[in-house]
């Protein structure tokens, strides 16, 4: 359950998004700000940071699938992965930065990229940004995302 904790900044509210524990991070919404859809504006929290490189949506074959959103599910799949190596899990992420060579396949079907992103992460929205490339290094890649997530400590 959520809870609205005024920061110590006095134009941040900050939605405590893991209890009253003190220790999850939190959701920063500005007042007055437009409600995000999907990603946070800003997040805040203490703990061991857990970063992934730049991850692809391959299979463990290195096998892409030939569409956005298949390659997008296989993407967050494999962070999923990484953040579970390395202790953290979905609810930990507190940033993310996709990459995408086509911004039109990105936007195309925003159903069914949201519906791949809950699938694996839940509704869990960190502070995200998208960025259209010219290419990324796999040549058969249409999203490549950076992530990073807060562990918060004791957890």
């Amino acid at each position: 359950m959520s809870q609205v904790r005024q920061s110590k900044s006095p134009s941040l509210t900050a939605i405590v998004t893991g209890g009253d524990t003190g220790l999850a991070n939190a959701t920063l919404q500005p007042p007055g700000w437009p409600q995000p859809k999907g990603y946070a504006n800003g997040i805040a929290g203490e703990g061991r940071i857990v970063v992934t490189g730049g991850v692809v949506g391959w299979d463990a074959d290195g096998v892409f699938p030939d569409d956005f959103v298949g390659q997008a599910r296989l993407t967050f799949e494999n962070i999923r992965e990484i953040l579970r190596e390395g202790g953290a899990g979905p609810e930990h992420l507190v940033r993310m930065t996709w990459y995408v060579t086509d911004i039109d396949a990105y936007l195309a079907d925003p159903k069914g990229l949201g519906a791949a992103y809950r699938a694996v992460f839940g509704r869990n929205f960190p502070a995200m940004a998208c960025v259209q490339v010219v290419r990324l290094v796999e040549p058969k890649a249409m999203i490549e995302v950076e992530a990073t997530a807060i562990v918060p400590s004791g957890g």
